[in-house]
């Protein structure tokens, strides 16, 4: 071989090793979603500084306006991770808003009361689904659809009409501020965020966080290595229906109102979410940071349709859909590069 040649080879070889170590850095599909969100933004800042766009406020209104997408989305980001799949979400936030508005409203509970209530109806809900799935083998996405027709049936049955609450208390929570020099967070918005702490945590600093990755991964090798797979399942569809009924929570303070309708379709934003944050929908791969990401960015695309005041709320589902196809083709490149 000429020196001229093996010149050629050299840099070819070795850019198709950076490229191979980039595909197959875990790392990718976060930081593809973290810099996504900063272009988007810094074209925002570009575009509306005359609409004070600017304003650390607008920032934090992503987190105050998608608070419980957040909650839900971390769940969904549990049992995504562990390889199975949540169509129940948006069905349980429904629910919960409905049957909050309920005893609030038409039975006269206090909301300190009606509170737990809710969240252990919630994770009630996911503990059977995940409890079905492990011991009748029957697929995820099946059970979940069960129980998505089961409690938007079950508002129904509570209420064929929206219950609007106009309880004192409750108003007080949804109007209560955390000042933060520069703007202020919601009470929804900081519960958001005090569930993903306690989300990140588990994940990566708990034996349970490495059972979800493991069985994730790899099923048959988890079981092999003597890992409780099937106590495993279960808890991360419990915790799913936990942080759904708790999305439910802060949806209702959000509209202050209960309706069959609420959160129609949500369990597809929150995968969605899940999915651009970088998280495999194999399992196994990513992290619950991207899922942070992944609700940034489709806050912000639904801010910058309402700065731009001439578009329809519709081009959020459109821009929604290009980027769900976007990050679905990166991780088929990944996982490709992974059994090469």
């Amino acid at each position: 071989m000429s020196a001229t040649t093996q010149s050629r080879t050299a840099p070819d070889s070795r850019t198709t090793s950076k490229t191979a170590r980039l595909l197959g850095d875990r790392r990718l599909p976060v930081l593809v979603t973290a810099a996504l969100f900063l272009v988007m933004y810094i074209a925002g800042l570009s575009r509306y500084q005359n609409y004070g766009f600017a304003e650390p406020q607008v920032f934090m209104n992503l987190f105050i306006d998608n608070s419980y997408l957040l909650v839900a989305a971390v769940g969904a980001t549990f049992v995504i991770l562990s390889g199975g799949i949540d169509l129940s979400v948006g069905s349980v936030i429904g629910f919960t808003t409905m049957f909050t508005a309920w005893l609030v409203e038409r039975q006269g509970l206090p909301i300190l009361l009606v509170i737990p209530l809710a969240l252990a109806v919630g994770a009630l809900g996911g503990f059977l689904m995940g409890y079905v799935i492990q011991n009748f083998e029957i697929q995820p996405f099946i059970v979940t659809l069960a129980g998505l027709f089961l409690f938007r049936g079950l508002c129904l049955v509570i209420s064929k009409e929206s219950i609007s609450i106009t309880d004192s208390s409750v108003s007080s929570m949804a109007q209560a501020q955390v000042s933060l020099g520069a703007g202020f967070l919601s009470v929804g918005a900081i519960v958001a965020l005090v569930v993903l702490a306690a989300a990140f945590y588990v994940l990566h600093y708990t034996r349970f966080g490495r059972r979800v990755y493991a069985i994730g991964g790899n099923e048959q090798s988890a079981m092999l290595m003597g890992l409780p797979q099937g106590g495993t399942k279960i808890a991360v569809y419990t915790v799913s229906g936990f942080c759904s009924a708790l999305a439910g929570l802060l949806f209702t303070l959000y509209i202050q109102s209960g309706d069959p309708l609420h959160a129609t379709g949500m369990e597809l934003d929150a995968i969605a979410a899940v999915v651009i944050g970088g998280t495999l929908l194999t399992g196994g791969s990513g992290y619950v940071l991207g899922t942070v990401f992944g609700v940034l960015v489709l806050g912000l695309i639904k801010s910058i349709i309402q700065f731009e005041g001439t578009l329809s709320s519709w081009w959020t589902k459109i821009a929604t859909g290009v980027l769900l196809c976007a990050f679905i083709l990166i991780q088929r490149a990944m996982t490709a590069r992974k059994k090469t």
